[in-house]
């Protein structure tokens, strides 16, 4: 493998990363990672080029692995640098990401462009004689890569192409830090008593921190990290304050200014629509699903359209029922969206008897994440081993070696809980090291990113129920990079479609709702008294309260994501003219809004890695609904045969087949899309 040169006076460029060693994050500074990019650019580039003019035929050891053993000193690099990004960014490192994205897109692009490289690639595909299932697969990818980025295209269009790929990561970058800059700018400041009129002591707690964390000890303070803004949102009885906290919320990156993402939107449609024709596809749609299991926008479309329909009739009647209590309560005004789920919180406690204030005192984060681990050892008989004595890149974040049954290492784990003005909203997975075979068992370092309220000192982190299937379903994407066994970085963990990358995540959330796992491990933060079983009857019976509105903000959301990039030239004059033409299309209901509106939706605009793709979590569902009744098919939520089947086929599989085989490979058969509706309530 390609080595950097060494630079003692350099952390990224100073050591190999081993087995257990993490990157020297309390030795690393922002003035780092220029000259580290340098390198490991330019030691790429020498790397490529020398693969490209070698007079030797091309094969799968001197061209494919050559390319996957060159990219690997880079993608430490980067591995490195952009989870700082994103969980504890400051301007330094946010001027270093706008200046390199740009690069690193053109260096990558460049590659694909690379008509000596591909020439190579498509003579190898041409024949693929000789190799195993797992090379051809790699092969195959590869191919693929290289014609969806522009290797079998004239000169003149990799050119522009090659533009527009730079074009298009400066664009991203600069919609997210918009949004991270209005998220950190954000403050509700809570001074008089009245302000805390209805909130619960867990929120009051985490408000107060947050004002601490602030410099306004004495006061409380409401963040838009959502786990503080949804309580306020339920709780609080003023309802002038939830309206301008909603509002704030909601129209983040559309404020004006240079925080302002609408122009943004508006050229990042373009040259997107512009990269999809340059390639031969109607719609930058179509480009981004040709290589998703739903194939076209169409089949994307029917499957959103099947839950749309069932899902805006029951928001429908829930709008009702909110509207009645309004009216008994003497409310003479219209149902708003900062008022959804304030009314809906009454209606639960009504209906069902049970309030979140009730349960979140049985939810502590540490029995939640041991709730997590317990249920991976059980499945797939991992233990985890806290890690104390290792360096990390914030206080906040904790480690845990993770070993087999056997007691081999498997790799490490870290967590990052909480929110934190230098962390991006949102809860995701991601890793400083991916696990591959290529020269030895190079071992995983996997990150789940949470935005939990942090509690104040001598104080107890408590979830709610959404919180703790958040920390279930990011914990499945951990296990899905800790578990993969492939030799091939490009195919390794995560490196799966986008529509089934969500499956294993999704499937692992099941494991929070069952009695057994929550009798262990739901209990009482001071008394230690496992919570009573009528309040876990009660909790369960409610968990589908709500659906319709859940499903229709979701919903919404994919469809508008499809709309913006099913625009044959990507021309959109006004952003919000174009968002309410979209949901007057589709019925929106009165009272709500998206999940995430255009301005502030990074999935899709900061970078590409869900465009035209939001719906993939309604897909997975289909996968994840119909896999977990595999479980209850055997009678028992452990079985240890079907856990077997799930570990082979899909957590430790990576990309090594086609998305559809290794789901019937784990399952036996295709899934049965009617499990969805039954999981949703919506049948």
């Amino acid at each position: 493998m390609p080595k950097l040169s060494k630079d003692d006076r350099n952390p990224l460029l100073s050591q190999d990363i081993g087995r257990l060693e993490i990157p020297p994050f309390k030795q690393i500074e922002p003035c780092h990672f220029p000259p580290a990019f340098q390198a490991a650019l330019a030691l790429h580039r020498d790397a490529i080029e020398l693969i490209s003019n070698q007079a030797d035929a091309p094969s799968f050891a001197n061209t494919i692995e050559a390319m996957e053993r060159a990219g690997l000193p880079l993608r430490r690099i980067c591995a490195i640098f952009f989870n700082l990004a994103g969980t504890d960014t400051d301007a330094d490192i946010e001027r270093i990401e706008r200046e390199f994205s740009p690069i690193l897109a053109s260096h990558f692009s460049a590659i694909y462009l690379d008509e000596r490289l591909f020439k190579r690639v498509e003579t190898l595909h041409s024949k693929a004689e000789g190799l195993d299932t797992e090379q051809r697969r790699v092969l195959f990818h590869y191919h693929k890569n290289f014609v969806r980025g522009g290797g079998a295209l004239p000169s003149e269009k990799k050119a522009r192409l090659a533009e527009i790929v730079g074009k298009l990561a400066s664009l991203g970058t600069r919609f997210g830090q918009n949004v991270l800059a209005e998220e950190r700018a954000f403050a509700l400041i809570l001074s008089r008593e009245d302000e805390l009129a209805g909130l619960p002591p867990f929120l009051l707690a985490a408000a107060s921190q947050a004002a601490a964390d602030r410099g306004l000890s004495g006061k409380h303070v409401i963040t838009l990290a959502r786990s503080s803004i949804e309580p306020f949102l339920q709780f609080s009885t003023r309802r002038d304050l939830r309206e301008a906290a909603f509002r704030a919320w909601s129209g983040r990156g559309e404020g004006g200014g240079d925080t302002d993402n609408r122009p943004i939107i508006v050229e990042l449609a373009q040259l997107r629509a512009e990269k999809a024709r340059l390639l031969g596809f109607e719609s930058y749609a179509d480009f981004r699903l040709d290589d998703s299991m739903a194939g076209k926008p169409k089949a994307a479309l029917d499957l959103l359209d099947s839950v749309w329909r069932p899902a805006r009739e029951q928001a429908l009647a829930e709008a009702e029922a909110l509207k009645s209590i309004i009216s008994k309560e003497g409310g003479n005004f219209d149902l708003e969206p900062w008022d959804w789920r304030f009314y809906a919180e009454k209606r639960r406690r009504a209906e069902f008897d049970v309030q979140e204030d009730e349960i979140k005192p049985y939810l502590q984060l540490d029995r939640m994440i041991a709730a997590a681990f317990h249920t991976a050892s059980r499945l797939f008989g991992l233990t985890f081993q806290p890690r104390d004595d290792l360096q990390l890149y914030h206080p906040d974040v904790r480690a845990w070696e993770v070993k087999s049954a056997d007691n081999r290492h498997i790799g490490l784990f870290l967590g990052d809980y909480f929110a934190r003005p230098s962390k991006r909203s949102g809860a995701w997975m991601s890793a400083f090291r991916t696990q591959h075979k290529l020269d030895g068992n190079v071992t995983p370092i996997i990150l789940n990113v949470m935005n939990f309220s942090k509690p104040g000192a001598n104080e107890t982190a408590l979830l709610s129920f959404d919180d703790a299937r958040t920390l279930f379903h990011e914990f499945g994407h951990a296990l899905h990079g800790l578990l993969s066994d492939v030799t091939y970085p490009s195919i390794a963990g995560t490196s799966v479609s986008r529509d089934f990358v969500e499956f294993p995540s999704q499937l692992f959330e099941h494991w929070l709702e069952q009695p057994e796992l929550l009798r262990e491990f739901a209990k009482h933060y001071i008394t230690g008294e496992p919570m009573p079983e009528l309040l876990l009857g009660k909790m369960l019976k409610a968990r589908r309260f709500n659906q319709g509105f859940s499903t229709v903000e979701y919903c919404a959301s994919a469809l508008v994501d499809l709309s913006v990039h099913s625009i044959p030239d990507g021309i959109i004059e006004d952003v919000g003219a174009f968002e309410t033409r979209v949901l007057a299309d589709i019925g929106m209901p009165e009272g709500m809004t998206m999940r995430h509106r255009p301005t502030h939706f990074t999935h899709i605009f900061s970078g590409d890695g869900y465009a035209s793709a939001y719906y993939s979590y309604l897909w997975s569902e289909v996968l994840d609904a119909d896999g977990f009744e595999a479980f209850e098919e055997a009678g028992n939520i452990f079985d240890p045969d079907t856990a077997k089947l799930l570990l082979e086929h899909i957590y430790s599989a990576g990309g090594r087949q086609e998305p559809i085989d290794a789901y019937k490979a784990f399952r036996g058969r295709e899934p049965k899309p009617e499990a969805l509706l039954r999981q949703r309530g919506l049948e």
